[in-house]
């Protein structure tokens, strides 16, 4: 493939790109090959050079290296401008290469080395074809760029064509709408009388419409302000019958809890009363017991073989079981359900709870404290049920229940007042 015909369809860039890479691959092999010049060269110069001139040995190959140099160089420059110099570029550049030639294999054929002859002649050879084949890239890369440049100017130029017609066609089309625009505004203009003429009748008769439509709201919003106040009225006096219906009911709930406390109040104190008596009563029987105890004559020494077997002298006698007595009466929630019997005793608690007047009541107050007749273990057993499952399932139940009580009655309370 020709590189005319390989750089036809390439764009600037990639054109550009492959002339970079031209450049720098001839002058790789160019520097290869003129330092592998050199250094074949010298030895053959030196061995036909008198020995106090064999310093001037290297001067010769770089003489010729420096033309080869110069040649590629302004083959390079004359091709990108488009130029031909003529016969003696290419004299010049034939004789330098074969000079090269000649020079490198020159030792080698002295000596009828012909391995050696091959192996330095592919530098100079490479040389002279990659000098010959980079003109001829560079020729065939400034006519593509070349060609670009003139399709680059071709597409400017039509792109000017193109918008010297679209101007044209969009002052035509302006012209056009101006036109229609002016016969669109007389249109308008006549059709904007008749709509005038046309919306002062109708103003006119909504004016009309308006003034009989406030006369009806008028008499339409007496009447609903009068129906109102009546409704008002009417509201007021049912909120303040209920009113008075709430605040009797509350009084006699609160008279019945002040009942229900006083009576359970009077029946711990005779409940109190009993088991103070009760205890008075067996301490008095324990003292007995240890008197006549103490009165009791000591037994009977007994021999050392014996001593052993027998009981101590001052052993104490067995202390009597001591009576537990019940919280309340058994049977306190017969024939109710279980959930019947909840609520019922959660109405003495919460009676109690409303009657408490201590700070902390779960310690001071005796009804509540550990052993008192709504402490949690007094509650699950009058309930029927353990003393664990009273502490942790029927007091914390009762407490929330209280809670929420309080908050509905403070609610009602509040609506009552509004």
């Amino acid at each position: 493939m020709a590189p005319s015909s390989f750089l036809a369809d390439k764009s600037e860039a990639e054109v550009r790109a492959a002339e970079r890479v031209l450049k720098g691959g001839t002058w790789a092999i160019t520097a290869g090959a003129v330092l592998f010049s050199v250094l074949t060269v010298t030895p053959l110069v030196e061995s036909v050079t008198p020995a106090d001139w064999q310093w001037t040995a290297p001067i010769l190959p770089i003489v010729v290296d420096a033309a080869v140099v110069i040649v590629i160089q302004l083959d390079s420059v004359i091709s990108r401008l488009g130029g031909n110099g003529g016969a003696w570029p290419a004299l010049l550049r034939w004789m330098t290469g074969f000079m090269t030639l000649l020079l490198n294999v020159g030792n080698s054929a002295l000596h009828h080395d012909w391995v050696g002859v091959a192996v330095h002649s592919t530098a100079p050879l490479l040389l002279i074809v990659t000098a010959e084949a980079s003109l001829s890239y560079r020729r065939a890369i400034s006519a593509a760029l070349a060609r670009i440049e003139s399709e680059r100017a071709a597409a400017v130029e039509r792109q000017r064509q193109e918008r010297e017609a679209a101007a044209k066609r969009l002052r035509d089309e302006q012209q056009r709408e101006r036109d229609k625009q002016e016969a669109a505004e007389q249109k308008k203009r006549e059709h904007d009388e008749r709509i005038a003429r046309e919306a002062a009748q109708r103003e006119e008769e909504r004016l009309r419409q308006e003034r009989e439509h406030q006369l009806a709201m008028e008499k339409e919003r007496g009447e609903r302000e009068a129906a109102e106040r009546k409704d008002a009225a009417d509201r007021e006096e049912a909120r303040l019958r209920a009113q008075r219906e709430y605040d009797l009911r509350m009084e006699s709930e609160r008279a019945e809890r002040q009942a229900r406390v006083d009576k359970e109040k009077a029946d711990r104190e005779e409940r109190d009363r009993i088991r103070e008596a009760d205890e008075r009563r067996r301490r008095e029987e324990r003292e007995e017991k240890e008197r006549l105890a103490a009165q009791t004559p000591q037994p009977a020494r007994v021999s050392p073989a014996k001593a052993s077997s027998a009981q101590p002298v001052n052993a104490k006698l067995p202390r009597p079981a001591r009576a537990v007595e019940a919280v309340v009466m058994a049977n306190e929630f017969s024939g109710m359900t279980q959930s019947d019997a909840e609520l019922a005793l959660f109405e003495l608690y919460r009676a109690a709870r409303d009657a408490n007047d201590f700070a902390d009541w779960e310690k001071d107050n005796p009804l509540f404290a550990p052993g008192g007749e709504f402490c949690g273990s007094n509650l699950g057993r009058r309930l029927g049920r353990t003393d664990a499952a009273g502490r942790k399932n029927v007091k914390p139940k009762f407490e929330r229940w209280y809670l929420e009580s309080k908050e509905q009655a403070q609610e009602k309370e509040l609506v009552g007042v509004s």
